[in-house]
């Protein structure tokens, strides 16, 4: 009888390591970064979790509040690039239309990010939107209490400050993206090179902000912009600055990227 216990928990103990070891494969053949068609952005697994979300240097960053994201979504590794928008809309609205593929698109506005995400949706089969604020922010600071977006140093993550005084790293004018050091996401540029439209209505202060990181939904016109731009100073740029623009709004600073759901 013994006997017969002991072999049953052998072949249970086995079999516990068995599935361990599928598991284990399963995740390392996963795709931590994937795209949906070759033109299509590159998009990141980003995982569930909780974070603290504001900060304390302008009224409209509090209260400070806790959100949990209780699903995995993906993000655009970068910000949507003048190639991939030309790729899926035909044409190219940027101000800096010459600098090349791999720079940010700009010059677009909440309307025009929603039109090229219909389309790219239609193209995949794919229902990609753009990041709920919350989302962008958890995204943005991957587990970690910085300043900007991966680092305490504005200069490794950001290209910024044309305007600023001292000038900063931009040299005036947008950069290619991913030229900066990541987060530990693997998201590049969610501080500075353009300002980052997202999904929400904007609000005053975080008075009432759904704590699951949903869509916050509103009578405000503005659509929230998030991380800042090439010409912004550092305050701009921070991993909790917010700020409010009209969704008709076109400016040379001011571009996307895009989320999707994962299955």
């Amino acid at each position: 009888m013994s006997l017969n216990r002991f072999a049953v928990r052998q072949i249970s103990f086995s079999l516990f390591v068995l599935c361990l070891s599928a598991v284990s494969a399963v995740a390392d053949v996963m795709p931590k970064v994937f795209v949906d068609c070759p033109d299509c952005p590159e998009m990141v697994v980003i995982p569930a979790g909780g974070f603290d979300m504001g900060g304390g240097e302008e009224d409209n960053e509090m209260p400070l509040h806790h959100v949990t994201i209780s699903r995995s979504f993906a993000m655009g590794k970068t910000e949507i690039t003048q190639g991939q928008w030309r790729a899926v809309m035909g044409n190219n609205p940027s101000h800096f239309s010459n600098s090349g593929d791999n720079f940010p698109v700009e010059k677009v506005s909440w309307d025009d990010a929603q039109a090229f995400i219909q389309k790219l949706s239609a193209r995949t089969g794919k229902k990609y939107r753009l990041p709920a604020e919350a989302e962008w922010e958890y995204a943005c600071r991957a587990g970690a209490w910085d300043d900007y977006c991966g680092s305490n140093n504005v200069a490794s993550v950001a290209w910024y400050g044309a305007f600023a005084k001292p000038v900063g790293t931009s040299s005036n004018r947008t950069n290619p993206v991913a030229r900066k050091q990541a987060n530990a996401f693997g998201l590049y540029d969610m501080s500075g090179n353009v300002t980052e439209w997202v999904e929400d209505n904007f609000h005053e202060n975080y008075n009432g902000a759904p704590t699951d990181g949903s869509v916050w939904a509103g009578s405000a016109k503005e659509r929230v912009v998030r991380g800042g731009s090439w010409g912004n100073t550092t305050e701009y740029v921070r991993a909790a600055f917010r700020h409010g623009f009209e969704p008709g709004t076109r400016s040379v600073s001011t571009g996307f990227r895009v989320a999707r759901a994962l299955p």
